[in-house]
């Protein structure tokens, strides 16, 4: 299993983007952030200030192979 070390440093705080697959009503979203040095931050919209869920480069790319 690919375990890729990564932290939140470099997410900037303008990159987050809500997810394509959020309701009309703006609820049940996450927003996604691609930092700099390809970490991927993932968080509740309703929770912006929570910590992330951070995804290395590998990790992040085996997680879309699978949702595609």
């Amino acid at each position: 299993m690919n375990r890729d070390r990564c932290d939140g440093t470099n997410l900037p705080e303008a990159g987050w983007r809500k997810a394509g697959r959020c309701g009309p009503n703006g609820g049940n979203c996450v927003e996604v952030n691609r930092g700099t040095s390809g970490v991927v931050g993932v968080r509740d919209s309703k929770n912006a200030a929570g910590t992330p869920l951070l995804f290395g480069p590998g990790s992040w790319a085996a997680f879309l192979a699978v949702e595609h």
